[in-house]
């Protein structure tokens, strides 16, 4: 699959991220779920990605029982927060049916890239405000709470609530969370790293973005590890223009995490975003949500909160980038 290489800009989002899907959605034949273990599965071949678990991700054993950081376990979630009328809402908050990925790609006229450029503005602000939140002894739904005020001060709606059954107005992935974990009532402890992934609906364009903060003394591998996801989207969206095939941002950000031995999280996608919170076109298999140890993941009970099998630390890292003739423009940035 290749980018089109015609002159009107096409808007991508988060192509190195993650997306909520759903087994109703258009890629149902790819993703499926064992719901005896909640291990997600993608039924595509998988001789690389075994390959590269067995050079590369497989920590010894020992490793793991030496490691001092507690597991992660669900906390208590509280109440969904209120959105005031005069804010409007994505068609997907007032239906019980799952979005999932939509059907061909966006592409922006003038104002739709204004309206897309002020949603990641926001977006970005957003996030720079709820990675100041981030210190030992902050409770997840407090981040959530502040970022929901932040967002509907601001006029716009938080496009995480309410999709597909989601509780909260902000996804926060905390040490082995991969993606989409719930805020709750856990307190962030010295030594954690969280993603935080801020999504806003305004003026009826999503604005998406993420990073993975630092809470306290960090050890070394695991700042390594959100410098090199890091590395790995700059990279990526360094390559992107017209024309650029879809497989060469994988293959950019492989080829980095393999310098490191960073495992590559495969079972999530990337996906464009504009008016609808997430559609074509899909970036299979590669993005950077690396991980230190293995790179499969287990699906909680919430049916939500993804996290690596085997307990190791995960990171990841998301613009909003418009494409146009000349290049990739990052709309998620202050």
């Amino acid at each position: 699959m290749a980018c089109t290489s015609s002159l009107q800009p096409r808007l991508l989002s988060s192509f190195v991220g993650d997306s909520l899907l759903h087994p109703a959605n258009p890629l149902r034949p790819l993703l499926g779920r064992n719901p005896g273990t909640f291990h997600a599965s993608l039924q595509l071949s998988r001789t690389f990605c075994n390959l590269a678990d067995l050079l590369f991700n497989r920590r010894k054993q020992d490793d793991l029982l030496n490691n001092k950081r507690k597991r992660l376990r669900p906390g208590k979630v509280s109440p969904c927060l209120h959105v005031p009328d005069h804010i409007s809402r994505p068609p997907y908050v007032n239906s019980s049916h799952s979005p999932g990925i939509a059907s061909g790609p966006e592409v922006h006229n003038e104002r739709g890239i204004e309206c897309m450029q002020a949603s990641g503005k926001l977006a970005a602000q957003v996030l720079e405000y709820a990675g100041t939140l981030v210190k030992p002894g902050t409770k997840t739904d407090e981040i959530d709470k502040a970022v929901h005020q932040m967002i509907i001060d601001n006029g716009a709606y938080p496009s995480p609530l309410g999709y597909g059954g989601f509780p909260k107005s902000v996804c926060t992935s905390v040490n082995e969370c991969i993606c989409h974990g719930i805020p709750d009532s856990r307190e962030l402890e010295d030594g954690d790293i969280i993603n935080i992934d801020v999504t806003v609906y305004l003026n009826g364009y999503h604005g998406d973005t993420s990073a993975t903060f630092l809470c306290g003394d960090v050890d070394e591998e695991a700042k390594n590890l959100v410098q090199v996801t890091r590395e790995c989207l700059y990279r990526a969206i360094s390559i992107c223009a017209p024309g650029v095939e879809f497989n060469q941002i994988g293959k950019t950000i492989h080829d980095h995490a393999d310098k490191f031995q960073f495992g590559v999280v495969r079972q999530f996608v990337g996906h464009g975003v504009g008016k609808v919170f997430h559609a074509d076109p899909v970036i299979l298999h590669f993005k950077p949500m690396l991980t230190i140890g293995s790179t499969n993941p287990v699906i909680w009970a919430d049916n939500w909160t993804a996290v690596t099998e085997d307990g190791s630390l995960s990171a990841q890292f998301e613009h909003t980038i418009l494409i146009t003739e000349t290049g990739a423009e990052i709309l998620t940035k202050c």
